[in-house]
C-alpha cells in the first residue's frame, strides 16, 4: 500500500493531507463510541496517539496486506502501549482486517476485541498487556530481519510512561549496538501516566537528548496532532541512511480534546460521562 510519503510518493498534496485528517477525526468519533458501550476501555490514553496510528496506516509507511495479516513481506507495528490503542480497532476494521461490526461488540463475551488486545485480532503482533516490552520485541525483530537481509521496518509505540521500565533502555542499548537502523520508536508523549504528570513521578527531563545519548537518532514533533508533521517526520527517518535506530518524540495530549479529560492528572482510570459524548458527537448539543 502506498500512500502520500509512501514509497513512490515524495510529497502529500492538500487532497490527501485532508483526507488524513478526516481519518483522523473519524476515528476519535469511533473510539469514543466505543468507549460509550464500553466504559472500561482507557479511553484518555487512546485518544492520545490517534494521528500517529493514522499516518502510519493510512500515509503508506507499513506494508501490509489486511487479507493477510501474517504476510511474510510486511512491516511490522509493535503497539506497546496496548491499553492505549482502543483508537486501533476502528483503522483496522476500516482496512478491511476484521469486519466492522464487531466495533459494536468490543468488550463483550464472544467477541475477540477486548480493553487489552492481544494477537488474537488480526493486525496486532504481540501480547500487549505489561508495559515495557515493546522496545525488547521490537529489537529482536529487527535484529532478525536484518540478519536474514530483509528491507522491513519494525515500528514500536510506546508511551512516555511505560519508559520508566528499565527494560526499554536495555532494548534502546542493545539496538544501538547492534546498529538497528530497520527499527523506529514512537513514542506518544502526552506525559501524564496511570498515577500524574511523569515529570512529577520519574522525570524524564529531556528525553531527546537521552535517545541520542544511548547513540540513536532522535527527532520531535511538537504538534503530535499534525499528521503532517508526524508524516514529514517519519519520512525523515526513512531517508536517513545512517546506521542507527530512529526514535520520533510525539508530544501529544492525553484525553485529547475532551473537556475535563484533555490533560487532567488522572484522565488514564477516568470515563467520559454517555451524555458529554453525545454532545461531542453532536447528538446532544
Amino acid at each position: 500500500m502506498t500512500g502520500i510519503w509512501g514509497i513512490n510518493v515524495n510529497q502529500p498534496d492538500e487532497s490527501m493531507r485532508m483526507h488524513l485528517d478526516g481519518k483522523a477525526r473519524w476515528v476519535w468519533e469511533e473510539t469514543l463510541k466505543i468507549h460509550r458501550r464500553s466504559a472500561e476501555t482507557r479511553v484518555a490514553s487512546s485518544l492520545s496517539p490517534i494521528e500517529i496510528f493514522v499516518v502510519l496506516y493510512y500515509g503508506g509507511f507499513l506494508r501490509q496486506e489486511p487479507g493477510n495479516p501474517r504476510w511474510e513481506g510486511r512491516d511490522r507495528c509493535i503497539i506497546s502501549k496496548g491499553h492505549g490503542s482502543l483508537c486501533m480497532y476502528p483503522i483496522l476494521a476500516d482496512l478491511g482486517y476484521f469486519p466492522m461490526k464487531e466495533l459494536e461488540r468490543v468488550c463483550q463475551e464472544g467477541s475477540f476485541l477486548g480493553g487489552i488486545p492481544d494477537p488474537v485480532i488480526p493486525g496486532y503482533e504481540t501480547v500487549n498487556g505489561s508495559l515495557g516490552h515493546g522496545a525488547g520485541v521490537g529489537a529482536g525483530m529487527a535484529l532478525g530481519l536484518k540478519r536474514r537481509g530483509k528491507d522491513q521496518t519494525v515500528y514500536v509505540v510506546t508511551g512516555d510512561g511505560e519508559l520508566h521500565e528499565g527494560s526499554n533502555w536495555e532494548a534502546f542499548m542493545f539496538a544501538a549496538q547492534h546498529h538497528l537502523d530497520n527499527l523506529v520508536v514512537i513514542v506518544d508523549n502526552n506525559q501524564i501516566s496511570m498515577l500524574g504528570p511523569t515529570d512529577e513521578i520519574v522525570s524524564h527531563r529531556d528525553l531527546r537528548a537521552k535517545f541520542e545519548a544511548f547513540g540513536w537518532v532522535a527527532r520531535e514533533v511538537k504538534d503530535g496532532h499534525s499528521t503532517t508533521a508526524i508524516g514529514e517526520t517519519l519520512l525523515e527517518c526513512r531517508r536517513d541512511h545512517s546506521d542507527k535506530p530512529k526514535v520520533v518524540i510525539v508530544n501529544t495530549r492525553k484525553g485529547n480534546r475532551v473537556p475535563g479529560l484533555e490533560n487532567a492528572p488522572l484522565s488514564h482510570v477516568t470515563a467520559i460521562k454517555p451524555d458529554l459524548i453525545d454532545q461531542l458527537l453532536g447528538k446532544g448539543a
